[in-house]
């Protein structure tokens, strides 16, 4: 599985595909920055299952989970190692 870095620059490149910025940072606020309303989450759900292949439940549905690109990576690496 990729690295951390690599993993927050496909998160991050899913952001910039769906929003109109060119660049956001790793502990950008995307959702209080209005750069994405928040039934976008459900969209970053989707691909984090699908691209780091991890299964999404419970509490790590909290919305904070997905705040920014750091945060989402922190989930990701909590999941992968689990799996």
């Amino acid at each position: 599985m990729a690295d951390s870095a690599g993993n927050r620059e496909a998160i991050r490149e899913f952001i910039l595909d769906n929003i109109s910025e060119s660049s956001v940072g790793d502990d950008e606020d995307i959702f209080e920055r209005g750069l994405v309303r928040s039934m976008f989450v459900m969209q970053l759900v989707l691909f984090v299952e699908q691209e780091f292949g991890v299964s999404i439940t419970g509490e790590d549905l909290q919305f904070d989970n997905f705040r920014t690109i750091g945060r989402i990576d922190e989930l990701v690496s909590r999941k992968l190692a689990t799996v």
